[in-house]
């Protein structure tokens, strides 16, 4: 055996069944295994693999080992002369492995090997080639004087920016999406550390390789796109704090005591440096937008009642403190909240939703006020006012940021999908009448042959060779790859040669009802799937969480007038309880086998199902189909239509 291939997955089920495809239409000289260890997945990743890759090694385990123990799962069982860790979130050239094994047979000095990696869009990645993580190297890292010297050898020394992304180099840390290795290095300088749960084990391996006597090498001539951590967000301050105490770990193990504990001290303070911006960052781009409708609205209020109280018939009638800085505020919170649930706050930004939002808030403070004790009603004049200044100003801020032309501010729908589907006619064919059936809705859909087209033929634009000046001329917005009959190698340098046109690019693996893409590195994974996901849309689930809130909360209230009603009371309280504070939904799915429940939405447990709104119980298969047409035709009044008629099971076990 010449070549064993370890993948390790949890919960990436698309990205690994693409992988897998990838791999196994590479074409190669010599015999080769593949070993995928699941670290308990339950998105139906083991399903796939026993429907779709029967003669695939499956080591299926029982909880979440982390990175390093699963790859040592199936490197122990490995048989091949080379042993390649690749990250399921990958897709590799047709001659990815004879090109990196025969620069590995060349060079007996070579210990391991990293390739050329790009991203979703066609980018580049600098964990390509990677230096060690030395004080001063982490350093400019952590403080983003990388990025201001991207090319400079001592600031730009972690991602090595100085060398050529075009030539083979020697480096000295290797990727753990893409890491080639001789078996009999690793029994020479051991497996990887098991003490790193995620992060951190492929720079302490390659390090380990080096001080065993070995080159690391970087090998362009062959490349790869890494979609880069699909599963992992990693703006969060759990990303921040596990990736950098990875590398507390290795300078403990590598440095001496004096300078590890200078290192964990440094890397320390970047923890606290980085989580703090990575929730600031968080904070303002969530709240940037209500602040500013804040300021705005209650400055104006202020002003104006200010005005109105000193000049009010002439006569000097200053409003009491209470009313400026307490009352005004409340009813500015309103037409906030009013609007986010109305959808004012989503994207892209629509005016309708803003205004409705406003409209209703006004109508809420109308009735609380009128329901105010008279000691407190200050000024109606003040909510009329506001009531025509909320909506002008806020208005008014989002057109003049939609002609001054920031993007984030574009005003209307969003911006409607043209498509290019490439790939020969049946394949695209079949794709397009995937997009077809999902809720993506594209203006324009074109197919673009790879083979010879038949111009004839509806919607054929032209061939493959064209596809840049189809690109350009049509405007088209995305470009999807039918991996059917297009070779990763040639995916890959139509992206790399479309990549200055902005444009995002999705592949479709064949026989599959999904459609697979990322456009940065840090987004999250970007799937078309068949339209089951109407309960997951932004204004859904903000209505949903409001439904919850307040049903959970009125019958928590009620709970002494009904309790008698319900089956287990006590449970059904603490169910309420759960509910109230976020832990369940009212609704939920059903039940199910997991793999049926794979293929649903991810939601909330729910106290009550779909089948609580029939009589009888249902059977296992129109419990699966209670639970699709839930997911696909949910609203608020199917919520409340269960609650009436499944209350009595609201003290179940959830």
């Amino acid at each position: 055996m010449k070549l064993s291939i370890i993948i390790v997955n949890y919960n990436v089920e698309h990205f690994l069944e693409q992988c897998l495809n990838s791999v196994l239409a590479a074409k190669q000289d010599f015999a080769i295994e593949v070993i995928v260890v699941d670290n308990n997945s339950v998105d139906g990743s083991l399903e796939m693999m026993v429907d779709k890759f029967p003669d695939i090694t499956l080591i299926a385990n029982k909880d979440n080992r982390g990175f390093s123990k699963a790859n040592n799962q199936g490197i122990r069982i490995a048989k091949g002369e080379y042993v390649l860790l690749l990250n399921p979130d990958t897709v590799v050239e047709s001659d990815t492995f004879d090109k990196s094994v025969s620069f590995m047979d060349a060079h007996q000095d070579a210990g391991g090997l990293g390739v050329k990696m790009l991203d979703g869009k066609g980018n580049f990645l600098p964990e390509s080639k990677r230096g060690l993580p030395t004080p001063a190297a982490a350093f400019y890292k952590m403080f983003g004087l990388s990025k201001i010297f991207p090319k400079s050898k001592l600031f730009a020394s972690y991602h090595q920016g100085h060398l050529s992304n075009e030539e083979v180099h020697e480096i000295e840390v290797l990727s753990g999406a893409f890491m080639l290795m001789r078996k009999t290095t690793l029994d020479k300088v051991g497996l990887l550390d098991e003490d790193f749960f995620m992060y951190g084990e492929d720079i302490d391996l390659s390090y380990r390789i080096i001080k065993g006597g070995y080159k690391n090498y970087y090998f362009p001539e062959t490349r790869i796109i890494h979609y880069k951590g699909e599963s992992t967000k990693k703006n969060t301050v759990n990303y921040v704090y596990v990736f950098y105490n990875a590398m507390v770990i290795f300078a403990k193990k590598h440095y001496s005591a004096k300078n590890a504990r200078a290192f964990s001290f440094l890397i320390n303070t970047a923890i606290v440096f980085r989580g703090f911006i990575a929730l600031v960052s968080s904070f303002i781009r969530s709240m940037v937008v209500p602040l500013i409708d804040f300021v705005l609205i209650y400055g104006g209020l202020l002003l104006m009642a200010i005005y109105w109280g000193e000049h009010k018939l002439g006569i000097a009638q200053e409003y009491p403190t209470t009313f400026l800085y307490a009352l005004i505020p409340s009813f500015v919170l309103i037409w906030l909240f009013s609007t986010y649930y109305s959808g004012g706050y989503d994207k892209p930004v629509k005016i309708w939703p803003v205004l409705r939002g406003l409209t209703i808030g006004t109508l809420i403070i109308l009735i609380i006020y009128a329901l105010l004790p008279e000691s407190y009603r200050f000024s109606r004049i003040t909510i009329l006012f506001g009531a025509l200044w909320a909506p002008l100003i806020a208005i008014s801020w989002r057109l003049l940021l939609h002609f001054i032309g920031i993007k984030s501010f574009k005003l209307g729908s969003t911006q409607s999908k043209r498509i290019g589907v490439v790939g020969n006619y049946e394949e695209a064919i079949r794709v397009a009448d995937l997009i077809d059936k999902t809720s993506i809705n594209p203006s324009f859909t074109a197919l673009v042959s790879s083979d010879n087209p038949n111009k004839t033929v509806k919607k054929i634009l032209g061939n493959i060779d064209q596809l840049e000046e189809i690109v350009r001329i049509h405007k088209l917005t995305e470009v999807i790859f039918c991996a059917k009959n297009l070779p990763a190698g040639r995916i890959i340098d139509l992206m790399s040669q479309l990549q200055k046109m902005n444009l995002e690019f999705k592949i479709a693996p064949p026989e599959s009802l999904f459609i697979i893409g990322s456009n940065s590195i840090n987004t999250s994974r970007d799937i078309y799937l068949m339209d089951l996901d109407s309960i997951n849309k932004q204004s859904n689930k903000r209505y949903k969480r409001l439904f919850d809130f307040v049903v959970s909360l009125l019958l928590i209230l009620l709970f002494p007038l009904h309790f008698y009603l319900i089956k287990s009371p006590f449970r059904y309280l603490k169910n309420l309880f759960m509910v109230l504070f976020a832990q369940y939904s009212m609704v939920g799915f059903d039940v199910l086998p997991d793999k049926e429940k794979a293929q649903l939405p991810i939601i909330r447990k729910g106290v009550l199902h779909p089948s609580d709104a029939l009589k009888k119980p249902p059977i296992t298969e129109n419990r699966i189909r209670l639970n699709m047409l839930y997911a696909r035709e949910y609203s608020l009044t199917t919520d409340f239509n269960i609650l009436v008629h499944g209350l009595r099971n609201a003290g179940r076990e959830v």
